[in-house]
Order: structure tokens, then sequence, then C-alpha cells
């Protein structure tokens, strides 16, 4: 399973443009964990990853402290999660995470991309069944027996561990996600996570070769620039 999954292209960002949509994303990913679970990050565990990925993202303080205080109050936006699947060009398999409040205009902003790419949005579920929905989390070291004993013994369902190059790297249910993080923190105690993501991973592989390359980028920049998209996850593989 492993080695499969990908970090957000978000955090490669590299320009001022880039950078800030990355502050908003998150913003509005803080904003609608604290609302939900509660503001004390001690207490949200998914909060509390969220807060640590925003930092080595480099986010400012203020951003996150903004986002806390906003969901502390009981006005301003009302952002809700939207998901869309699809296939994208070249017949790979799309599924688009986002965050909006305004679910008509980011459905039809999201269907845009679609069809300016040759590509189908389908109905809810149609490609998410091809798809492990995961938590996935990393942590330097070598040890793998004891990193699995520590999360069965918090009775966690681990679906697959990896140990390679002094990474060890576990995958649970996306539902298994705060019980799996607890778990490794009180086993291992103040650990910094290299990897601390939930994702849907593929469980097949599709190649996009010859004119669908060319769509596919142009498909997925147009998805990225969307200030309402949180994540994209394909399994295409684009071969030149």
């Amino acid at each position: 399973m492993g080695r499969a999954y990908q970090n957000r292209k978000e955090s490669m960002a590299k320009t001022a443009a880039a950078k800030t949509k990355v502050y908003s994303k998150y913003a509005r990913e803080i904003y609608v964990s604290a609302k939900s679970g509660g503001t004390d990050p001690d207490g949200n565990l998914t909060l509390r990853g969220l807060i640590e990925r925003a930092k080595k993202d480099q986010v400012p303080t203020h951003v996150i402290d903004k986002a806390l205080e906003k969901a502390r109050g009981t006005g301003g936006e009302d952002f809700a999660a939207a998901r869309y699947e699809g296939f994208g060009p070249g017949n790979c398999m799309v599924i688009v995470e986002c965050l909006t409040d305004n679910p008509n205009r980011t459905f039809g902003d999201v269907r845009l991309c679609f069809t300016k790419t040759k590509a189908k949005i389908g109905a809810q579920g149609s490609v998410a069944h091809m798809f492990d929905h995961c938590a996935i989390l990393a942590i330097s070291g070598n040890d793998e027996d004891a990193v699995l004993e520590s999360l069965l013994g918090a009775d966690v369902d681990v679906t697959d561990i990896e140990n390679e190059d002094g990474l060890i790297t576990v995958f649970a249910p996306h539902t298994e996600y705060a019980k799996a993080r607890q778990a490794l923190l009180d086993a291992f105690g103040d650990i910094e996570f290299e990897v601390d993501e939930i994702q849907f991973l593929a469980q097949t592989s599709t190649e996009i070769t010859g004119d669908d390359v060319a769509l596919f980028e142009k498909f997925m920049d147009m998805l990225n620039d969307l200030d309402d998209v949180q994540n994209v996850y394909h399994n295409a593989i684009v071969t030149d």
C-alpha cells in the first residue's frame, strides 16, 4: 500500500500567490475542525494534527490564531465539506475534496474543470469504491514491532505498516486516525510526525500518455486554482 500516497501538492508551493492559497486552505480546515470538534488542540486531535502540519508548511501563527478565533465566535462563514468524483483525462479516477460556503458555486466551478478537459464528473460513489480512505502516520525509527505493539495495545485497526529508510509508516482506516495518533504519542512521547494525513489511496493506477498528458496537467492546474478545492486524489501515472 505504501509509497503510493502523495503529500499535498500545496505544501511544495514556492510562489507568494501559491503560499497565500496554502494559508487559505489551512485556515478553512482549521476553522471547520475547531468548529466541529472544539478549539482546544489537546482535546481535538484532528485539529492538533492540522495545526502541526500548518506550522510545518510555514503557515504564519496569526493565520492559525485567526481561524481559531473565528471558530470560537458565533458568526462568520459557514464552510461545509463537499466531495466530487469522476473520470479525468485518460479515464483516470479522481476525487476532489472541497470546503465551501456556496455548494452551487463550487459544483459549477469543479464541473467546468472536468468539461474543459474532456473529463466527466460522476455521481457520488462512482469512483470512491476504488480508493481506500486511510489515515497515514509516519515517524522516524526502525522498530516497527514496537510501533505495531503500541497500536494493537490501543486496539487500533492497523491496515498496514512499513519500515523503509528509517521511516515507519502506519496505515489505518480514516476512522482510526485520532486513536492511532494518540497511541503513538502515548507510546513514544513528544514525537514529530513526518506524515500526518488522512488521504484517499487508489487501489489501481491508470497510465496517462500522449495528448492526455497536457489535458491532465491542465485539469490539475484548474482544480488547484480553485479556492474551494482542498485536495485532489487520483490514480493517474503520467508517462512522457
